[in-house]
Order: C-alpha cells, then sequence, then structure tokens
C-alpha cells in the first residue's frame, strides 16, 4: 500500500517520517546558528558590519574618511564638557586632564562602527598600561542596547550616554552632526591632536595616540 493510500488514522511508517525530521532539525540548527553569529558581533558574520563592506550607508552618515592631524601651535582650546557613562558616572573633561584620550563616536546600529570595535579594544588594551584612556560617545541608543553592543564586542573601555548631545556639542567643528564613526584624540591638555572621519584604520589610529602621547 502505498502513502496516499493509508487508511485515515493510520500511522505512517518510521522510515518515510525519519527524513522530515533530519530536515527540521536541520532547519533548527541552521536558524540557531545564524542567531548565534550575529549575536556574537564577528564582523566576519554580522549583517550590519556586512554592510559597511557593501557600501551600504543606510541609518548612518558615513564619514569620508579622511584623517587629520592638528600642529601644536594651531589648536583650539581644550574642550570643555560634563557627560554621564551608562553606568551612571559622572565625568568632566577635566578629569581627562594630564592624559592623553581617544573618544569615539558611534551607536550600535552603525555598521563601520561594528567593524572598528575590536580594533578600538585591542589599541584600549595596548595602551592602556601608558595612561591613555579610551571612551565611547553613544549618539543615539538605550542603555540596553549599548550595553548588549559591549558585551557582544567585549569592549572594556565605557561609553557616554550622549542622546542629549552635550560632549557631541563639546566637539563642534571637529565632529560634523551624526557623522559615525568618528574617531577624536585628545591631547594632555584636552585639546584636539587629531581626528579621524569615517571608518578607522588601527595602524592609523596607533600612530596618532602615539604622537599624542610622545608629547
Amino acid at each position: 500500500m502505498s502513502r496516499a493510500e493509508l487508511p485515515l488514522g493510520s500511522a505512517a511508517p518510521a522510515a518515510s517520517i525519519r527524513p522530515t525530521r533530519r530536515r527540521m532539525l536541520a532547519a533548527t540548527g541552521a536558524a540557531a546558528a545564524l542567531l548565534v553569529a550575529t549575536l556574537s558581533g564577528c564582523a566576519a558574520s554580522d549583517p550590519l558590519a556586512q554592510q559597511a563592506r557593501a557600501g551600504d550607508n543606510k541609518n548612518y552618515v558615513a564619514g569620508d574618511g579622511s584623517v587629520t592631524e592638528y600642529a601644536k601651535d594651531t589648536r583650539k582650546p581644550p574642550v570643555d564638557f560634563d557627560g554621564t557613562l551608562y553606568d551612571g558616572t559622572k565625568v568632566s573633561s577635566k578629569d581627562l586632564a594630564g592624559h592623553v584620550t581617544v573618544l569615539n563616536f558611534w551607536f550600535a546600529a552603525c555598521a563601520p562602527c561594528r567593524l572598528e570595535a575590536p580594533e578600538l579594544e585591542a589599541l584600549h588594551t595596548e595602551f592602556k598600561p601608558q595612561g591613555v584612556a579610551f571612551y565611547g560617545v553613544n549618539l543615539r541608543d538605550e542603555k540596553g542596547t549599548a550595553e548588549a553592543f559591549e558585551q557582544s564586542f567585549k569592549l572594556t573601555y565605557p561609553s557616554f550616554n550622549d542622546k542629549d548631545g552635550q560632549v557631541l556639542l563639546a566637539m563642534s567643528g571637529a565632529v560634523p552632526p551624526g557623522a559615525v564613526p568618528t574617531t577624536i584624540v585628545l591631547d594632555k591638555q584636552g585639546r584636539v591632536a587629531s581626528r579621524v572621519l569615517g571608518q578607522l584604520d588601527k595602524g592609523t589610529l596607533k600612530a596618532l595616540i602615539t604622537s599624542a602621547a610622545a608629547e
């Protein structure tokens, strides 16, 4: 008797069920693997990061990739701001005096921000013993979204919750409104020493930090 001729209520032979179950399990496994890959934040498998590789600039204003280093005698006065980190800690620009500081402007749905996050963490780890401070400046996200991003990319430096734009306003002229990512290096006096508009190159940022730290 064929499968089509089975009486109502009769069970199909086990052999005819197993392939279907295997296909269902395979599909479930594939979906789970895709979810893990997405949540892991790895640039190689991150759909948002892939947007940056493909040149898809949706949802953010891309920088032009320019790198600017300012001579010591041409730098503007020290920046002045008060901000709050996502853990509630208050940080003032005055707290940064005496240290080279790296400020990275980002938000979670920014594709190039996701690509450069591991490189920022690597540089933070490298320069931390030299007293160089790293801070993210998040322009859009709620606390939960920002913290999920930090956990995915294993970031150990904190970020400002800058939805009110106070830190961004203090960087007026150095950081174009809405242009993310943008990375600023402040010298030991709190002046803008260099700027990277758009996704950073690890070697370039390392050179800019090294230059500011040597002053």
